[in-house]
């Protein structure tokens, strides 16, 4: 019915909208909780501190929550029935990028800069979605509820607070994850692990492979006692995509970086150096590439590999691996369908680790959340779906944990779309144009038919 008006006035806007956007990427937002700004560091408070200021403008009702989220109410005083959540933190930039991370770029008709996708591109589109209802005049008889969390990209200590402190909505609903509807999510095992390298006169000196536990390594830095050619030339056998270099005596191995629940996106160098270096023999890499082969996903080779109906395939990614002064320490990203449980998943892989010679460390898991599609709620978000894009609505699954995965009924409205890779994650994370003017037509609908 406002289809139309609000195309207008989203094409009217869309400089404005895209300055909004360049504002919030500009803020390095990465969350730190050992930092003396608390709780999650100044880089968190800032966007908070630009989220609540555009929430101010919008004339919406609002509220600090003790700086672990903000939120805005549409008509104040009344319980809001809808609450829209995502997060202005971010990963950290990483490497590779062909623009600056934290500068907005525009080019090939898409919106490049860290968080464009995730999540401070939808954040963007969710405050121009309401902006226009409240311009345009749109009736809402219901209150809904704006919410902006400062810490998912570090475990949502965030939302554990805010659920405690304020609660959520009954219909809930984030742009954390894909479109149509995501009301299944894996569940997640990331798990840390160590050893000691036996002396031998082939060693590695220094690894340093990954970042973060939740993505998969794009680059490998590595020094070694043996032959660098030799191995150079074992790592190119091992996967010819990669881009290798030697820089100050060091070799340099470069890949592609991808999300943790996705790492058939990346090459993943950590699994590349350990193959290559067990190729070469070096000692203390064998059990590691018995578990963690270059190439598999799914976890099969650690003696996981299940799958379900609902959800899919699992998946399984070594995701960090350091050596120093003759000290392994890794880490693993693991996602696993519905149908099983984080005791059984980790079951199976302190097991595997043990036979391959490492000590299973500090752990961090969780269950998975899946939310009946039949419900109204669902199905009224399919129809807007299918209204906006033309296209049939239905739910799926993925192995992502969006900002709803703790909460009772939330799912996940967009920001994606199947099939897109827009580098979550990764160097150069983007959005396309014409996925932003979809979210800014599909978050104002959902509000619109959510709340009439």
């Amino acid at each position: 019915m406002y289809q139309e008006k609000l195309r207008e006035y989203f094409d009217k806007h869309m400089s404005e909208i895209l300055d909004d956007l360049a504002e919030i990427i500009s803020i390095e937002s990465v969350a730190d909780e050992q930092s003396e700004i608390k709780p999650f560091g100044e880089g968190s408070k800032k966007a908070l501190e630009w989220g609540i200021k555009k929430l101010d403008e919008l004339g919406m009702s609002t509220k600090n929550i003790d700086g672990y989220a903000v939120h805005g109410d549409h008509i104040p005083g009344m319980e809001p029935e809808l609450g829209i959540l995502s997060h202005l933190d971010v990963v950290p930039a990483g490497e590779g990028w062909h623009s600056d991370p934290f500068k907005l770029d525009i080019r090939d008709d898409a919106l490049y800069g860290r968080g464009t996708i995730d999540d401070k591109g939808p954040s963007v589109a969710v405050l121009w979605a309401v902006k226009a209802i409240r311009e345009l005049g749109i009736p809402i008889s219901r209150n809904f509820r704006v919410i902006f969390g400062g810490d998912e990209e570090k475990g949502c200590k965030d939302m554990e607070y805010y659920e405690k402190k304020v609660g959520f909505p009954e219909k809930l609903f984030t742009p954390d994850g894909s479109f149509p509807v995501l009301n299944c999510e894996k569940g997640m095992v990331h798990l840390k692990f160590e050893s000691e390298l036996a002396e031998s006169s082939k060693r590695v000196i220094s690894l340093e492979c990954g970042t973060v536990i939740n993505a998969v390594p794009g680059k490998a830095v590595l020094k070694i006692s043996g032959d660098n050619e030799e191995l150079i030339n074992a790592l190119k056998r091992t996967d010819n995509r990669l881009d290798i270099c030697e820089e100050d005596g060091s070799i340099v191995v470069r890949g592609n970086s991808s999300h943790g629940s996705r790492p058939e996106r990346g090459i993943n160098t950590a699994t590349a150096v350990i193959k290559a270096l067990n190729d070469c023999g070096y000692p203390g890499f064998e059990g590691l590439c018995r578990v963690f082969p270059h190439g598999e996903y799914n976890g099969k080779s650690a003696g996981l590999g299940f799958s379900d109906k609902i959800s899919g395939e699992m998946t399984m990614a070594l995701t960090i691996l350091n050596i120093n002064d003759g000290k392994l320490s890794g880490g693993l990203d693991i996602r696993f369908p519905i149908d099983r449980k984080t005791s059984e998943i980790l079951d199976i892989i302190t097991h595997s680790i043990k036979e391959a010679g490492m000590r299973p460390g500090k752990c961090f898991s969780m269950e998975s959340h899946y939310v009946d599609e039949d419900s109204e709620f669902i199905q009224t978000l399919l129809k807007v779906y299918e209204d906006v894009t033309g296209e049939k609505g239905y739910c799926i699954s993925e192995g992502g944990i969006t900002y709803v995965h703790h909460t009772k009924g939330g799912v996940a409205f967009g920001a994606e779309f199947p099939d897109e890779d827009n580098h979550m994650h990764g160097p150069d994370e983007h959005i396309t144009m014409e996925t932003f003017k979809k979210n800014l037509m599909l978050y104002a609908c959902a509000i619109i038919e959510l709340t009439k």
